[in-house]
């Protein structure tokens, strides 16, 4: 599993001062993920994500998230291609903010909208999306791209609510899967969990009822559906090994689109 920081290079607080003239050139290069072989994923997105990619639970404790499995190898992402386009039907909503993200103060009460200023489309010169109007108050785009990341932050609380009711109920087991690609390299992908089908369906009628009333039995059930996907990602599979990761930069988020 990865971390967002193998993604945001310098992310720093959007603020008048330092950004007053700055503008986003919005663009649809993924090449910033091209060596990020899983990335988070709230539970909104399970269903268009489920039908493509393979979803698995990684992390201990309050770090316990979903995430998409993109590549069967370190430092390999199949859904991204050569050119930097991204090969699926979606584009997770992770991949989507950046080069956006918030910071949150230490008690978690506010949050801060950062941006990588690493970002290629990161200009001062007036290219793309200005991110202050001229009266120096933040532009609609800035403010469609606040409510995206606001929505993502309440997506991200009832995920981890999610992923704490399958801790508590004892449903989650880890995983490790073994593939053999077609030249007859073996690939062993681990370090994640799944939930245990056959524990989940002896769940008392109670707690059974409690998750399909939340709409998270449904939830799960889409995860262990998607994990068939593990298995056609091979077709996606290409050699030799790709390099080490060597930059991070790509689009931006569109503040008009829904989070899934």
């Amino acid at each position: 599993m990865t971390t967002q920081q193998l993604i945001y290079e310098n992310a720093v607080p959007v603020t008048r001062e330092r950004h007053g003239a700055c503008s986003v050139e919005a663009g649809s290069n993924f090449g910033f993920a091209r060596h990020i072989n899983s990335l988070p994923l709230m539970a909104v997105e399970f269903q268009p994500a489920a039908a493509e990619y393979g979803i698995v639970f990684a992390g201990e404790g309050e770090a316990l998230m979903p995430a998409l499995i993109l590549g069967l190898r370190a430092h390999e992402n199949l859904f991204v291609t050569p050119d930097g386009r991204w090969d699926g039907r979606y584009v997770p909503a992770f991949a989507r903010r950046y080069p956006f993200i918030f910071a949150s103060s230490p008690d978690g009460a506010t949050f801060t909208l950062c941006i990588d200023e690493a970002f290629e489309g990161f200009n001062r010169e007036g290219r793309g999306q200005a991110l202050f109007d001229a009266e120096g108050a933040p532009s609609v785009y800035t403010q469609g791209v606040l409510q995206f990341l606001q929505e993502y932050q309440s997506q991200f609380l009832r995920t981890q609510a999610f992923c704490r009711k399958l801790g508590e109920l004892g449903l989650l087991d880890p995983m490790q899967a073994q593939v053999t690609s077609p030249g007859g390299e073996r690939m062993s992908l681990g370090g994640f969990q799944v939930v245990n089908r056959d524990r989940l369906k002896s769940l008392p009628p109670p707690a059974l009822a409690d998750l399909a009333r939340s709409d998270e039995l449904e939830l799960a059930y889409l995860h262990l559906q998607s994990l068939r996907n593990l298995g056609t990602m091979l077709a996606r599979l290409n050699d030799p090994a790709p390099p080490a990761p060597a930059g991070a930069l790509g689009p931006t988020p569109d503040p008009d689109s829904a989070l899934h």
